[in-house]
Formats: C-alpha cells, structure tokens, sequence
C-alpha cells in the first residue's frame, strides 16, 4: 500500500527554518521530521512512500539520493567514480519523489500523485506533523466502514491554561495535555482511489471542498486519536518535539532500535543549509 506525503509547501510560519529548506527537512533531533514520519510508517509495515514535492524539491531530492551512501562506510576508487557501501543503515523503502509544482494547492498535489497509487486504497499525511498513532487500527477501522475517506481526528495539545468561569470568577484552572474544544483534523488519511473525483485541479484546497463534499456525500469517517499527535506550525512547535525527543520520551517514537540504529547515535545525515549534507551522531 502506498503512503503518499505532501511535502511540498512554502512553510510560512517556520520562515526562520524554512528559507534554506522545506518544512519537512527541518530536524527534530539531528533527523528531519520527514523522516520521523516514515519511520512511523515503516514500522507498521508501510515502506512505499510517493512523496509530492514543491518548494526546494532539490533539497528532498538530494537527501533521498545521498541517504544510503551517507550512512554506509564506502570503499570508493577515485580512478573510475566507482564506490561501495559496506554496512550502515539501509532501510527498506521504496521512495518516489514527485514534483507537484511550487505553488499547487495541497487537493492539487494529492491529484498529481493519483498514477503513483495504483489504484487502490492509499494512506496520506502531511510532512510536518508526527503521532503514535496505530497505522493497522487505522486501517482496520477504514475497511470496516466501506466509504471513500477515514480521517484521523485528534485533539490538539493545549497551549493556554483552561478556565472555568462564573461570570468574573474563576472556579477551575486547568493546564492539560489536551484540549476540551473537540476534534480536528490530524490529517493520517486513509483513501480510496474515487476521492481524486472530488479534486478539480491544482487550486483546488483539499480541507475545503473536497473534504466537505466527501462529508456532504457521506463518504467521511472519523477515527478518533485520543493519545499523542502533534504538528510543527511554529518555532514553539518544534521546540517541543525536539525536547521530548532529547528527553528520551518522544511518544511517536514507537519503532524498535533494531528498525533503526541510526535513531541510537548511528551518524545520520543531515542538511547543512547549503548544497550538501553533513554527518551527524546526534539522536
């Protein structure tokens, strides 16, 4: 089954971050937080990824590209270019790099991944947000309902304390993890090869009428996601996985350390915001 990845926005409100790199390169402890997302896929068995590209596509590309060789000791001969990797981490992905254009609409980039699908059932995210969300309940739940689209409903971590008020009295103050104003959209879709009927073209925004067609038809589930999930919008964002991560409890971290020895301190590879990457041993 494929996972398709839209990884192809400006990443306005990370502008710090994102104006040597796409959002999803920037790192959450030394690996870019596409990565982290795959991860999560592989683990559960889901290793061909058709990922859809735009602003700095190159960057994706030549991460994609280097990957292997980066995290591999290499045997080169210099005389014929000739090289060979000798053990390191290699995982067992198949990746398909699409350019879905610079300025395309997220339901405009989904559609250009349509010929990567095969036509059949396909799952979708965004390239910014992680969650230790079971990928095979998920599943489980689409195929069991028979409609066109499952989304992941979570609810968002709480930024501001929550108060209970009687007119200008405060009669509770709370500080939680979640949010008590319902659920949104955690995007982890699960989708039918039908829903590219309800996308126009590439100005079309799948959040809006896509999605809202498929409601109005009756063709979209919610499954709902009470435990971790998170996006990085902002600087905030991303201070917070990368310090859950340095913590050593990062909850989307539910891979074991042998799927993945280069997430224990193996040299990694990461962008150095120039035209290369460089090695890097942090986890």
């Amino acid at each position: 089954m494929k996972v398709a990845i839209l990884a192809g926005g400006l990443g306005t409100r990370l502008a710090e971050e994102t104006e040597s790199k796409p959002k999803p390169m920037i790192e959450i402890g030394g690996q870019p937080i596409l990565w982290h997302i795959m991860m999560h896929y592989a683990h559960y068995g889901f290793n061909n990824f058709a990922i859809a590209l735009g602003y700095k596509a190159e960057v994706i590309k030549k991460y994609m590209v280097d990957y292997c060789s980066l995290n591999s000791n290499l045997t080169v001969n210099l005389q014929t270019g000739e090289f060979k990797m000798h053990g390191g981490y290699k995982p067992n992905w198949i990746v398909e790099l699409v350019d879905t254009g610079l300025n395309t609409n997220t339901g405009g980039r989904i559609k250009r991944l349509a010929p990567y699908v095969d036509n059949q059932t396909f799952m979708l995210t965004w390239g910014d947000g992680v969650s230790d969300l079971n990928l095979h309940e998920l599943l489980a739940f689409h195929r069991s309902h028979g409609k066109l689209a499952t989304l992941t409903a979570v609810r968002p971590p709480a930024r501001f304390g929550h108060l209970e008020l009687d007119g200008d009295q405060i009669v509770e103050f709370s500080e939680k993890p979640q949010t008590r104003e319902g659920w949104i959209n955690g995007a982890f879709f699960v989708l039918e090869p039908e829903i590219f009927d309800y996308i126009d073209g590439d100005d079309t925004q799948w959040e809006k009428t896509p999605l809202e067609r498929l409601a109005q038809d009756g063709q979209l589930m919610a499954y709902k996601h009470s435990s971790f999930w998170q996006c990085m919008d902002t600087l905030r964002d991303k201070r917070r996985l990368d310090s859950l991560w340095q913590s050593g409890n990062a909850p989307w971290k539910i891979w074991e350390e042998q799927d993945a020895s280069i997430s224990n301190g193996t040299p990694g590879l990461h962008w150095n915001g120039h035209d290369s990457y460089a090695l890097s041993s942090r986890a």
